[in-house]
């Protein structure tokens, strides 16, 4: 594992050096056709596609999750990032919290959605990245671009525009960034993030790893492209075009946010309800940060549009997520599996989703590290038919210190 640069961020110099042509401007290409397998351009194989069949089962289980020895003592962790916006900066305290600790696991399987797909780059490349996850959250760059100057004042795909996330994403998910990833890929980890693909009307899991192993300049293109993708909330930010070829012809799609689909995922739907997972998962432990409240609260809601969005907003995202939770609860359960949930603590209910402000996300940053620290962090969601307020009843003891992680080489 690289130890991450020094340099200094710069943000003017992304807007400077670079021309940002739109690219939803003209006639886009038609979607592929539903009965065809269609593959991202000159990147085939990157995406996980999954059916019913115990083949394609089997041989997505084994990229993931490989059949290990029953003598072996490795661990198989599983960390979730859920969605949330400014919320993530909940997540990047977690994490940074954990490493002050030394409790910080190494994860086999990192997924992320949303801002949760910001996070996982760095959370799955592991202690190291600390200091560049937590400038990305509290270093006031999402205040300065995600601002009303970005703000499109008019009628168009996105109220922002879209320069505002690549900027933000592109200087911290650098070559560098990317070159890691792939090392950690061919040790057989592995970096899954989801998209929703409005044409399909489905959540698409990219293996960002396989995306790094290809290395080059397109490779950290369409790894930036699947991150903005992934964090492009419907209404907010414009959608992401993804160019695709099938049955040889080429084709377009359009990809929003991978909440919409997908507020939370472990692995792709179809594993979830398959039950031949085996001693794939024996010693595994799943970890799920959700970076909202997930508790419903009351109040007045003024009739403002901002704050109408925002409640609507948050309101949203606690259903799904607990739904998620109920779904990765029973999976969970039916594998003995430990699951270990952190979420925004509910004295953080005035907390705005959709406030990018450096000094609000800076609070709850530092909450979660300082809650991590803790012994009040997890806990462990419930399996049994109560409905939601079932989810959290027991408190989970503190996970037992991981296995030193491998020294970052300079």
């Amino acid at each position: 594992m690289s130890r991450p640069s020094d340099g200094k961020i710069n943000f003017q110099a992304f807007f400077r050096d670079r021309k940002m042509p739109d690219p939803l401007r003209g006639k886009r290409l038609t979607a592929p056709p539903a009965d065809l397998l269609a593959e991202a351009v000159g990147f085939p194989g990157v995406r996980l596609t999954v059916d019913q069949a115990d083949q394609a089962l089997n041989a997505v289980a084994d990229r993931l999750a490989p059949t290990r020895s029953l003598l072996g003592r490795d661990e198989f962790n599983i960390l979730a990032l859920s969605g949330g916006a400014a919320g993530g900066a909940f997540g990047a305290g977690v994490l940074t919290g954990l490493t002050k600790i030394d409790r910080r696991p190494e994860f086999a399987i990192v997924t992320g959605v949303s801002t949760g797909a910001l996070i996982a780059p760095l959370a799955f490349l592991g202690s190291a990245w600390d200091e560049r996850l937590a400038d990305a959250y509290v270093g006031g760059h999402a205040a300065e671009l995600l601002s009303l100057k970005t703000f499109t004042g008019g009628i168009g795909p996105g109220l922002f525009k879209g320069e505002g996330l690549d900027a933000l994403v592109a200087p911290f998910i650098d070559e560098i960034v990317i070159n890691a990833v792939a090392r950690e890929h061919a040790r057989g980890r592995r970096l899954l993030i989801a998209t929703t693909n409005l044409d399909s009307q489905k959540a698409t899991i990219w293996d960002m790893g396989a995306i790094a192993a290809r290395g080059g300049e397109a490779a950290v293109a369409l790894f930036r492209a699947v991150l903005v993708a992934s964090a492009s909330v419907p209404g907010l930010f414009p959608p992401r075009m993804f160019e695709v070829e099938a049955g040889g012809e080429r084709h377009q799609e359009m990809h929003v946010d991978g909440g919409v689909a997908a507020p939370l995922f472990l692995m792709p739907d179809a594993l979830l309800h398959w039950r031949n997972l085996g001693n794939r998962l024996r010693r595994g432990r799943v970890y799920v940060i959700v970076n909202t409240v997930l508790e419903p609260s009351t109040l007045s809601t003024p009739p403002g549009v901002a704050s109408i969005m925002g409640r609507s907003f948050e309101t949203m995202l606690r259903f799904s997520y607990r739904q998620a939770l109920s779904l990765a609860s029973g999976f969970c359960a039916r594998h003995n599996l430990p699951l270990s949930v952190a979420s925004i603590p509910a004295s953080f209910d005035h907390f705005n989703m959709l406030n990018f402000d450096t000094a609000a996300m800076r609070e709850i940053f530092d909450a979660a590290h300082q809650l991590a620290q803790g012994d009040q962090l997890w806990s462990s969601p419930s399996a049994e038919p109560t409905g939601w307020r079932g989810l959290f009843r027991r408190p989970l003891p503190r996970p037992a210190i991981a296995p030193d992680l491998e020294e970052p080489q300079g």
